[in-house]
Formats: C-alpha cells, sequence, structure tokens
C-alpha cells in the first residue's frame, strides 16, 4: 500500500498553497515533508514573534545558503526559510505580482496555460487566501512619504496599486500581506483550512536525501528524520524545495547531467542537461544614508502611534534599454529601530527585474547536508546590458534622493560613501557591490521537450520521467518583475489545478 497518493517535498510558499488546495479539493491522501519545524496554526502560540511581526525581516531558520567566492571576492548571504510557511514566514511581506508581459512570455516561450489572461482568476484566489492589502496613506511613515514625493518630483506617475497587471511606470506604497502588524504566510492562508483533515499528513524537520527512482517513473523519497533514512512511497512526487533545492534533490537522486552527477560519484537515472542552469536574481545596487536626526525623530513619533514597517513603498522604473513596460524597481527601507551596532539605517536600492545574465546551481557533493554552490551569474551577460542598466537605475535613484526636501532628511551618504566615489566611477562602484534581490528562479525550467534546458512542460512534469512533479519557482524561465512571494504561491496554485484540484 503506497504512504501516499501524492507526497510533496517541501512545505514554502509553492508547497503550502499546493498541498492546501489538494486536500481540500480531493480526497487523495496527502503526505507533505518539510525539513525545518511546523509551528501549527497561526493562533498555536508556537510561532516566534519574530516570525510574526511584520514590521523587520526575520532571523533564523535558515538553510545557510551563501555565493561562496563567485561574487567578486564577497561572500554574499542567500536567505532561504527552513519552516513550514517557507519564505513568507520572515520576508518582509512586499505582495507584488508582476506584469503582464511576464506570463504572456512564459506561455510564448511554449507554456500553454500561463497567459496573465489564463492566470488571473488564481491570482484573484491567491490574493483572497494571503489576505493582500494596501496600505492606507495614513499608514504611510514619513520617510516612505518623503520618498514617494521624491519619485514623483522625478517624474514617476503616482498611482493606486502596483499589482495592476498592465501598469509601466508609477510609484505607491506597496501591497502586502500583513494582518494587524502580522506576518500572513502561505502556511495561514492555505495549511490552516486542512490541519483537521484526515487525508492530510504533515512530516516536519524531515531532510529530503533523494528520489527513488525505478525503471523511468519516481516512486517515492528517501527522508532523514531523527537521524534515520527512510522511505516514503507514493504515487507521485511533487517537488517544492524551492530554487536551491529542488534541482539539489533531483541530481542526488541521478536526474540531471550525468557528467555533474559522475564528479559525485552519483550513479545516473535519467539524463536532464537542464538541472541546476538558468539560476538568476534581480541584481541590485544601493545608496545608504545616515539619516538626521530630524528624520529618526519623526519616525520615532510615528512608531509611538502606529506599526512602522521598514519597508513600504516600491517605484517601477525605466532604463534607456528597456523595451516594454518597466525593467526597474526602486525599493526604499528605513524604520524607527536601530541595527546591530547602534546605528539607524535609510537605504535605497534599485533592482534590476529583467536580468540577461544566467548562473547556475551544482552540488558540492552527494551530502544532503552539503549547500550546494551557487552562482547567479550576475552582471555577466555577454552584452552588459545589466550592468549597463542596472547602472542606469542607480543614477536615476541617485537623483530621487537629492530632491532637496528628501535630501535634507537623509543627510550624509554613508554608502558607498565619498572615498569610493572618489576612486571609482558608478560601474566600478555597482559592479564590486552588486547585491540581490532575494528572488532567486529558473533552475528546474519549465519548457518543452524541443528545449535542451527545460527541465519540466508547463504542468511542471520532469520531461521523460513519471511520477515527478516540481512545482515551485524553480521552474520560472524568467523571474517576473515582482517580489517573487506571490509568483511562488501563484506557481503552486497552476500547479494544482493542473493535478485537478
Amino acid at each position: 500500500m503506497k504512504a501516499a497518493d501524492t507526497l510533496v517535498i517541501g512545505a514554502g510558499a509553492a508547497g503550502c498553497a499546493l498541498t492546501g488546495l489538494l486536500v481540500e479539493r480531493s480526497d487523495e491522501r496527502v503526505v507533505v515533508v518539510e525539513a525545518g519545524p511546523d509551528y501549527g496554526p497561526r493562533d498555536s502560540g508556537r510561532w516566534p514573534a519574530s516570525m510574526l511581526d511584520a514590521s523587520l525581516r526575520a532571523p533564523g531558520h535558515d538553510w545557510g545558503y551563501t555565493s561562496g567566492d563567485t561574487i567578486y571576492g564577497r561572500v554574499l548571504p542567500f536567505d532561504r526559510a527552513r519552516v513550514v510557511g517557507g519564505c513568507g514566514s520572515h520576508n518582509d511581506c512586499q505582495a507584488m505580482i508582476g506584469h503582464r508581459a511576464d506570463y504572456d512570455a512564459w506561455a510564448a516561450a511554449g507554456n500553454p496555460g500561463w497567459t496573465a489572461a489564463e492566470l488571473e482568476p488564481l491570482i484573484a484566489h491567491l490574493k483572497e487566501r494571503l489576505n493582500v492589502r494596501l496600505y492606507a496613506d495614513e499608514e504611510v511613515t514619513p520617510f516612505q512619504s518623503a520618498s514617494i514625493d521624491a519619485m514623483v518630483s522625478f517624474g514617476l506617475p503616482r498611482v493606486v496599486d502596483l499589482n495592476d497587471l498592465d501598469q509601466d511606470l508609477g510609484v505607491a506604497q506597496n501591497p502586502v500581506n500583513i494582518v494587524d502588524g502580522t506576518r500572513f504566510n502561505a502556511a495561514f492562508g492555505y495549511l490552516d483550512r486542512v490541519r483537521d483533515r484526515p487525508n492530510l499528513e504533515i512530516v516536519a524537520e524531515a531532510l529530503c536525501d533523494r528520489l527513488v527512482v525505478e525503471g523511468g517513473r519516481v516512486t517515492g523519497a528517501v527522508v532523514i528524520r531523527d537521524g534515520r533514512r527512510e522511505t516514503i512511497s507514493a504515487g507521485r512526487v511533487v517537488l517544492c524545495s524551492g530554487v536551491y533545492g529542488s534541482p539539489a534533490i533531483l541530481l542526488r537522486s541521478g536526474v540531471g547531467d550525468p557528467a555533474e552527477l559522475h564528479r559525485h560519484a552519483i550513479r545516473p537515472a535519467h539524463a536532464l542537461a537542464g538541472v541546476g542552469r538558468n539560476l538568476h536574481d534581480h541584481p541590485c545596487a544601493t545608496l545608504r544614508f545616515a539619516g538626521t536626526d530630524e528624520l529618526v525623530a519623526r519616525m520615532q513619533a510615528f512608531a509611538r502611534e502606529r506599526f512602522c514597517p521598514e519597508e513600504q513603498v516600491i517605484g517601477k522604473g525605466r532604463t534607456a534599454g528597456c523595451s516594454e513596460a518597466f525593467d526597474l524597481h526602486f525599493y526604499t527601507s528605513g524604520g524607527a529601530r536601530r541595527e546591530d551596532g547602534g546605528a539607524y539605517h535609510w537605504q535605497y536600492t534599485v533592482g534590476l527585474m529583467t536580468s540577461v545574465g544566467r548562473g547556475a546551481l551544482t552540488l558540492r557533493s552527494s551530502d544532503p547536508d552539503a549547500p550546494p554552490l551557487l552562482d547567479h551569474g550576475f552582471l555577466r551577460d555577454p552584452t552588459g546590458s545589466d550592468l549597463d542598466r542596472l547602472c542606469d537605475g542607480f543614477a536615476q535613484y541617485e537623483e530621487i534622493a537629492a530632491h532637496p526636501p528628501l535630501a535634507k532628511l537623509l543627510g550624509v551618504e554613508v554608502y558607498p560613501g565619498p572615498a569610493a566615489r572618489e576612486t571609482s566611477d558608478v560601474r566600478a562602484i555597482v559592479a564590486r557591490n552588486i547585491e540581490h534581490a532575494y528572488h532567486p528562479v529558473g533552475t528546474c525550467k519549465m519548457g518543452p521537450a524541443s528545449d535542451a534546458a527545460a527541465v519540466v512542460d508547463a504542468n511542471g512534469r520532469v520531461h521523460g520521467l513519471d511520477g515527478c512533479i516540481v512545482a515551485d519557482a524553480s521552474i520560472m524561465p524568467a523571474v517576473p518583475r515582482a517580489n517573487t512571494h506571490l509568483p511562488s504561491v501563484l506557481v503552486g496554485e497552476r500547479i494544482a489545478a493542473s493535478l485537478g484540484a
């Protein structure tokens, strides 16, 4: 007898959505395995306060992924949450969906069913499930309000809802999945509704080692729980382990480029060259200011009366090289609480939404506890377009920050700072100090079998391997113009629908 009709590996944003919908809309037995803890429903009283407090990004529960030595001699953390609820349990709650062109491009690349028009009912549903809302004007902090004014003065239109799929340029307070100051993650929106159903089992603190591949079919998975390996059999396995986890599990299972597998003494079970390729994110550049006593005082006064998050505003901008919609996000970040070390921070980050550069994920070893090697390919596109456009965006944000009323509040620039500007030009500053937006995608690329780089088809089914589906941000062929939390939930909804839920 099978242990599960469907075995879901990973209870992050997509995994929670897919699992919740399958359990809610069918009688099949679903087992979901999560490497991190399960703190139960929203009202269990067991959730750490930091994971509920939406005013700051929550620490801890991290996988320990880093860039290694791939970024100009610096090591960047690639935080991913190891907990039921996934990255929606620790992120900044920016609930963006992107532009119509993002999804239409996925469909045009050979992925039927992914046009924006086809996805709109699912988008509406997930926004309801996650309690996505807009900040009212009176909720916007003094710092964020001054930033909006500066962007409008720069030339960005003041808009109402940044989640309009047809919207190009604009600035507004960003949509959020926050309820009464609480971070409302996908576990609350999808799993809490079905936790008492007899056809659901949540297996927490169980690390997936590999899939069981027999005769061209996946029949289950080997997981490590309490130091012991056990096999869970299933009619089908759905990988929802994220952009770093899902391809690593496939590779450890012998699914991937045989040359890569042989390097780690893994017996190839199914040759699929695209596994781990196409890794990319939104490359970013940052300006940081010391702030003035006036700004600190105004923010502290605001925080005494109201919820005071660090991030509230996003601007959509366009570079000279942009051919459609927009290709920049202008993020603002700054709060009324000091960072570790006793300093306030007031930060402006520009993110390139349509990067061309591509990297890859490869295994460090076959040990499931060893994090993979991650190369996002930042600024390494052959044409140099990514660096050109990011520098363009950086220059635009410098102009926004120089808006006199805002500049008066921001005070001295501390990063990159006067010393860096005296010794380097903007291109060198941006290239040496590249950052990322925590929006990785693409390592199990969705596309037709004729695409040599594709790993799964439009319904997440692994090409040439029965019984195995991938449903998370790893299947996105290109990163959308958005923070990827909502698009990841959308993937879970879309693949659940393809399974009949």
